[in-house]
């Protein structure tokens, strides 16, 4: 960004204003990084960056290494140098279980000749790469990885291309020579986003969020690191010179958080091997909702003097374990494969698995995906192969061990007829599907499940265990039979008293009445999601009007191109459908019309391109799309040159930053409504 004649400062007066505007955005960071709690919207903070780059571009004597914009990474190494710890970077002793905890306490207390229970600082240990960062009166002067404990890598070019990191510490109450120890890590989005591209542009993902941490980080072009989403936590003290620290190691990670450092916001101090565990369980629960990855707990005893008094043996305090998760991979062996099918009738091949325990529970099952992805494992019956479980998320085969495989395995042959109801199967590209619809029981139970769900029906209390005994029992076949059910019907299946089942009847009455989006969503359609069924609403505004469309005519709504148009005719096509929807129709089914607010031809926002980001507080983003939709306007998720509008909430991000940048017209909500007010709507 250049500054015109009249934007350019004196020498004197730029500097002042330089070391305002550094001031200004060292404060904002720690907001941001370190309490988390942001005080300017993105925008604004982009502003004064560009202003701080501005100034030391029209006088470069003033740039400094500590500048926020001394980022972005220089010249490209030819190798890393190589760093001796002064203090060894040691490795932690390891529990797995609650007898390993027990005893590390009991070793502890013994050693310290006490009784008394032991105060913890207790957090999150996380699954990235340990490194050190050496400040000098106050400047990061030296990075370095952990390397084998004695010696690492120096990596302060890349260090500092890291924003969560600070260039120089606030305050002045910190020692003159401080090493701060902690662990980079890349959070789970960054991690997903980072892996997208590279898909986008046929390149190799990483494994996982530490493998892309410790690639990014070893990078030998630092303008590569500045690209990738890493951030730190800092967990302890190495070499301290000019000035003592606490006397606690969690009064001396509050110090790290007063002088701009990242310290666990899960940091706790309990007493007591009991409440370690419990801190262990509480996070247990927790860990798949947090940001980043975790692998475990490390529990260090908080008293210094004790530490000292405890000290070290081989590569590992006495004074601190880790005490890790269960185990999310695990090797087994590949049993047999099975083949499901879906609403929409995909094959999906189910792995059928020696029980192993992996990621706290024992695992029989895991997907295979599809015709491509067992091509790609190079997966046999009979295999050794690894099992990744996180959390809840469904266990998959991450990999085959190829280097275990007997000479008795067997290729996985895909059916040539459904395995549910043996109608021929149609393939499209990687995926085999059944062409038998809803004649396909299978298909038929996920198409009433989907029915049901929130974003269709809604019908509470329908969920997928029910649906299932509804269908195996012949109560139903297809979603209009849900609306011919009787209290008494429903009381006889299982863990159906009559008072749940008297709560279905009412609540199925409740959903006859609905919107035509959500009715055209619910049937299923491929690839009409909750966005395309609303087009198709407010552009036919009557369901005979869409069941009898051709595919050149809907594809003049928009987002329908002509493979989705192809899916909507062939599905009113089949007379099977449409006797569904006659029934449901005639079991009292009904919306109100959904006229347009303006008359047609007249929408004020015909031919406009809006996004919608933030917060809205007067209605939810949903409300305010179907609003801008009936209004004209066609209502995408991105920011390009093309926006016409962008409709910015609180909290308004990235979006915000790159429409201002692009120019864009920013309507806040407040905007929002008095144009509604204006439209009559």
């Amino acid at each position: 960004m250049s500054m015109t004649s009249s934007d350019i400062p004196s020498l004197d007066l730029a500097e002042l204003e330089v070391l305002q505007l550094r001031q200004q955005i060292t404060d904002h960071n720690y907001r941001y990084y370190v309490l988390d709690k942001p005080e300017i919207p993105d925008s604004e903070y982009d502003k004064l960056f560009i202003r701080l780059k501005s100034l030391e571009s029209e006088y470069p004597q003033l740039i400094t290494e500590d500048s926020p914009t001394q980022r972005v990474g220089g010249t490209p190494l030819k190798a890393f140098g190589q760093v001796r710890h002064e203090l060894p970077m040691l490795s932690l002793d390891n529990a797995f279980d609650e007898e390993d905890q027990a005893d590390f306490n009991r070793r502890v207390k013994e050693r310290l000749d006490t009784t008394e229970d032991i105060e913890y600082a207790c957090e999150p240990k996380l699954d990235g790469i340990a490194v050190s960062l050496l400040y000098e009166n106050g400047l990061l002067v030296r990075a370095a990885t952990r390397g084998d404990g004695t010696t690492g890598e120096d990596i302060t070019q890349n260090i500092r291309t890291i924003e969560s990191i600070p260039l120089r510490l606030i305050g002045d109450d910190w020692p003159r020579r401080l090493e701060v120890r902690g662990e980079v890590y890349m959070p789970k989005a960054g991690f997903e986003q980072l892996n997208q591209r590279a898909r986008a542009r046929e390149e190799k993902v990483f494994v996982n969020p530490r493998n892309a941490a410790a690639g990014s980080l070893r990078q030998l072009d630092s303008r590569i690191t500045a690209k990738r989403p890493l951030t730190i936590y800092c967990y302890s003290a190495g070499i301290v010179d000019g000035r003592g620290l606490p006397d606690k190691h969690s009064e001396i990670l509050a110090c790290f958080r007063k002088w701009g450092l990242r310290v666990s916001p899960e940091l706790r101090v309990v007493k007591g091997v009991q409440a370690c565990e419990d801190y262990y369980q509480a996070m247990a629960e927790k860990r798949e909702s947090l940001p980043y990855e975790i692998d475990g707990i490390v529990y260090k005893v908080n008293s210094i003097a004790q530490q000292k008094a405890l000290g070290f043996v081989a590569r590992a305090p006495r004074w601190a374990i880790a005490r890790k998760f269960p185990a999310q991979e695990a090797i087994t062996t590949l049993k047999d494969v099975e083949f499901q099918v879906g609403r929409t009738g995909a094959i999906t091949p189910v792995a059928r698995l020696q029980p192993v325990f992996v990621g706290g529970v024992t695992v029989s099952n895991a997907t295979l995906h599809n015709m491509d992805e067992i091509e790609r494992l190079d997966i046999k019956i009979g295999d050794s192969v690894v099992i990744l479980r996180a959390g809840d998320v469904i266990p998959k085969v991450d990999r085959v061990i190829h280097s275990m495989r007997p000479d008795d395995v067997r290729d996985i042959k895909f059916p040539d007829r459904c395995p549910v109801c043996d109608s021929e199967l149609e393939r499209e590209e990687a995926i085999m599907r059944c062409s038998g619809g809803l004649f396909c029981s299978a298909q038929r139970k996920e198409a009433i499940k989907h029915f049901a769900s929130r974003k269709a029906m809604d019908i509470d209390g329908l969920g997928d265990k029910l649906v299932e005994q509804l269908v195996d029992r012949k109560l139903i076949e297809t979603v209009a039979d849900l609306f011919s059910l009787s209290a008494l019907e429903v009381s006889g299946l299982e863990r159906m008293g009559k008072k749940s089942a008297e709560n279905l009847i009412n609540a199925l009455d409740q959903s006859r009445k609905t919107t035509l989006s959500r009715f055209i969503y619910s049937l299923g359609i491929r690839e009409v999601g909750e966005a395309t069924a609303q087009g198709l609403a407010v552009h036919y505004r009557d369901l005979n009007k869409l069941m009898t469309a051709s595919v050149e005519d809907l594809q003049t709504v928009d987002d329908v191109g002509p493979i989705v148009a192809g899916h909507i005719e062939k599905f009113f096509r089949q007379e099977h459908n449409c006797e569904v929807i006659d029934a449901l129709l005639a079991k009292g089914v009904a919306w109100e019309t959904e006229s347009p607010v303006v008359e047609e031809g007249d929408q004020p926002l015909a031919g406009e391109t809006w996004v919608l980001t933030g917060t809205l507080n007067v209605m939810t983003r949903d409300e305010g799309k179907a609003i801008l939709q009936k209004l004209g306007a066609k209502v995408t998720g991105s920011v390009s040159a093309k926006t016409s509008a962008l409709l910015a909430g609180e909290k308004a991000g990235s979006k915000l930053a790159k429409a201002e940048k692009l120019g864009v017209r920013i309507v806040t909500e407040d905007d929002f409504m008095q144009m509604r007010q204006e439209w009559g709507v």
